[in-house]
């Protein structure tokens, strides 16, 4: 098998992943939604503009960024789950930190950067994050993942010399860099448990909302990729996010975290990356490898604030961190050669729909 695969490719000029800036506040600015890379999105029987002019004035009002900046491959799915009271309230907490003058990170345009780099019907591999880096010019809507010229955090550099144990051929990003855009637009999601944090106040979004509403982003992704996903869990908080993960259909790598304070217990020897590349080219075949290879990242503008040097990265983890790796189970083959979607996940990504009355409903079972 080859050492890293295929090169990334670079970023367009005009930055699909970037939500499109909306002038005005009116229900027509909701509907330009910013396209995604990795192919054309499956058809979805799903009608975002039918869907919020059912909202409320203050659903409508609060959902805004979530309208114009959640992938709709993945707004399909979560859209039950925007309206839900828990959320509507996460949103309400939120607005009452912006109106009180915090900061919040990552920018608001950023906290879903997630969904379009990776939307679903492109999810070969999670990777799970906790907090936001809570400092200026870190956080961007990625777990682990920093932009320039901003140096790769500590936990980022162990896992960088993780991979090298995997593929001694592997490069970082250029100037020490830490962004990982390449690796979330060839299929790996890269997902905090909690997506926005005060500055300098880490923790400070925990058990608001978000942990409820990114356990369902989990679930949707292994109940619709029914091909078969690789969750790379480092962590005991991690581990225990993907605990009802099927691991009939699925592939759960499990380590301790790679933060200084336990990578020396386990992670460097992990062989997660190599381990995740074999088990995707049984399940897809040799297009389904990940290229961790990080060396032709582009380097994208830097940030317009400066530089905030005197607030380190906090790579702390829980101090019941304990977890200890867990043997694979063995691969089993597979058939190799087929479509990127089969049938079967084109049905469950198909599944939500809109009745005669105009209401949408979605399937219980997704």
């Amino acid at each position: 098998m080859s050492s890293l695969k295929r090169k990334a490719a670079p970023l367009d000029a005009s930055d699909p992943k970037k939500p499109k800036s909306t002038v005005n506040s009116s229900i027509t600015s909701f509907f330009s939604a910013p396209k995604s890379a990795g192919g054309a999105a499956p058809r979805v029987k799903f009608d975002k503009k039918k869907w919020a002019e059912k909202l409320t004035p203050e659903q409508r009002e609060l959902l805004k960024l979530e309208i114009e900046t959640l992938d709709e491959s993945w707004l399909a799915h979560l859209k039950d789950d925007v309206v839900s009271n828990d959320f509507l309230e996460l949103k309400r907490f939120l607005k009452r930190e912006k109106e009180a003058g915090k900061v919040i990170f990552p920018p608001e345009k950023d906290i879903y950067s997630w969904s379009r780099y990776t939307p679903l019907h492109t999810v070969k591999a999670v990777i799970l994050g906790q907090d936001p880096y809570h400092n200026h010019n870190q956080a961007h809507g990625l777990c682990f993942s920093v932009r320039a010229p901003i140096h790769a955090p500590p936990s980022l550099k162990n896992i960088y010399t993780a991979l090298r144990k995997d593929y001694p051929s592997f490069t970082p990003p250029p100037k020490n860099g830490g962004l990982l855009t390449p690796w979330a637009e060839n299929g790996v999601l890269l997902l905090n448990t909690c997506l926005t944090v005060r500055a300098h106040d880490a923790n400070s979004h925990s058990q608001r909302g978000w942990e409820k509403f990114t356990g369902r982003v989990i679930e949707i992704v292994s109940k619709v990729r029914t091909r078969g996903v690789v969750f790379l869990a480092w962590g005991t908080p991690a581990a225990k996010r993907v605990a009802k993960v099927d691991r009939r259909v699925h592939h759960v790598l499990q380590s301790v975290h790679p933060s200084p304070l336990s990578a020396m217990r386990g992670f460097f020897d992990c062989g997660h990356f190599k381990k995740a590349n074999v088990w995707l080219r049984q399940k897809y075949g040799p297009d389904g490898e990940i290229d961790w290879n990080l060396g032709t990242a582009v380097v994208e503008k830097p940030p317009t604030a400066p530089v905030d040097d005197e607030f380190p990265f906090d790579d702390e983890i829980p101090p019941e961190e304990d977890l200890i790796v867990k043997k694979d189970s063995s691969i089993k083959d597979v058939k190799k050669d087929i479509d990127a979607i089969t049938s079967e996940e084109e049905e469950a990504l198909n599944d939500v729909s809109v009745q005669d009355d105009g209401q949408v409903s979605r399937d219980a079972s997704v």
